[in-house]
């Protein structure tokens, strides 16, 4: 990492000038929206391969004698579970039971990593290591990670092309330390697209090499690299919860639609009560798909209206690619469960409830 005038560069920077690719300031740091186009990077990440800098992500490392009762205490689902190089999605709230972030929890041997979002890094920083227990060490290695997400139904080939076979076997949410075009990588498959792929933590010193091996090794499966602009339609289109949209300190797991990683009967852990309560006390909203009808694209922030009623706002909005139509996610009022329509500046799209993934045809491999 190298840090301009404020904005952190990643080691992946000069590629993407090289590419001439659109840089911007995400969370403080130089990033990629798009090279040639969000809904044609979109397209090739769903029908061939796509490879992303995701370096700006938080790698957190929790070890010692008290590491998993700690991760049990401050996350919500069940670290416990985990084997070694085995992958789970969480989250940490707050004692009220809002989100402070999701992230990733690898266990590797006697350690576990953590992987948050970057718009977080510093506050979950603060969080877990206010939050340790006695006998648990933590490093924060987000400066001396390098993250490569290579996603799509050919990733497979494309790795195996520049060397990296011996992934081909791993399960969905598995991690496997190898080499990578002759490179020290720790592997997973995971990813945040709808499509089979890995996500390769590297020596930023390593990065560049790897990620020239993937563009030329993968040629002929038609790889190339994409930028952040279509990682949110990919992910928007798979109903994945966005930080900062569909998830914050304001929303608790239970109204978030993600009880599925709240594990209840694992014990204490913070936010617990609070989620209890409130699901005793009966859920006000839920988060909802739509999509409209007709053209019209919504975006964060529009009402959502049924007759002359308000009845929520909108999360994330875009126009998917994928299904050529104007897709998002909010929260409603319980109950809502008819036609709705967004409010557009001076008009109303009209839209109709459906259920998540809006695109149900990925190539994840769940084995």
């Amino acid at each position: 990492m190298s840090v301009d005038t404020g904005v952190v560069r990643t080691a992946l920077y000069d590629r993407h000038v090289a590419a001439e690719a659109r840089i911007v300031d995400f969370a403080g740091y130089a990033m990629p929206i798009h090279y040639r186009g969000i809904v044609d990077e979109h397209r090739r990440v769903r029908e061939t391969a796509g490879m992303f800098d995701v370096s700006h992500m938080g790698e957190f490392y929790l070890s010692g004698p008290s590491a998993l009762e700690t991760l049990e205490r401050i996350t919500t689902n069940r670290a416990a579970a985990l084997v070694d190089g085995r992958v789970q999605y969480s989250a940490m709230c707050y004692e009220s039971g809002g989100f402070i972030d999701d992230l990733l929890v690898y266990r590797l041997g006697e350690e576990f990593m953590l992987v948050v979002n970057a718009a977080n890094k510093a506050k979950d920083l603060d969080w877990v290591t206010s939050h340790l227990l006695p006998d648990t060490d933590f490093r924060d290695a987000s400066d001396e990670t390098a993250l490569i997400a290579l996603q799509g139904p050919r990733s497979e080939d494309v790795l195996e092309a520049v060397g990296g076979g011996a992934f081909s076997s791993l399960g969905y949410y598995y991690a496997a330390r190898g080499e990578v075009a002759g490179r020290d990588a720790l592997v997973s498959r995971t990813g945040y697209t709808g499509e089979d792929g890995f996500e390769i933590y590297c020596d930023p010193d390593d990065a560049t090499a790897i990620w020239d091996a993937l563009l030329d090794g993968g040629a002929p499966f038609d790889v190339e690299p994409v930028g952040l602009g279509c990682r949110d339609t990919l992910r928007l289109e798979m109903g994945y919860a966005l930080y900062g949209n569909d998830i914050d300190d304001t929303r608790t797991p239970a109204e978030a639609g993600l009880m599925w990683i709240t594990k209840l009967k694992k014990g204490d852990f913070i936010g617990r009560d609070a989620i209890v309560a409130k699901r005793e006390a009966g859920l006000t909203e839920r988060l909802i798909g739509f999509e409209i009808e007709g053209r019209g694209v919504p975006r964060h922030g529009h009402e959502i209206v049924a007759g002359d009623e308000t009845v929520g706002i909108v999360t994330s909005g875009t126009f998917s690619p994928s299904l050529e139509r104007g897709i998002g996610m909010g929260y409603v009022a319980v109950g809502t469960d008819g036609p709705i329509e967004i409010a557009v500046r001076n008009r109303r799209l009209k839209a109709v409830l459906v259920d998540l993934p809006f695109y149900k045809h990925g190539s994840v491999r769940r084995a």
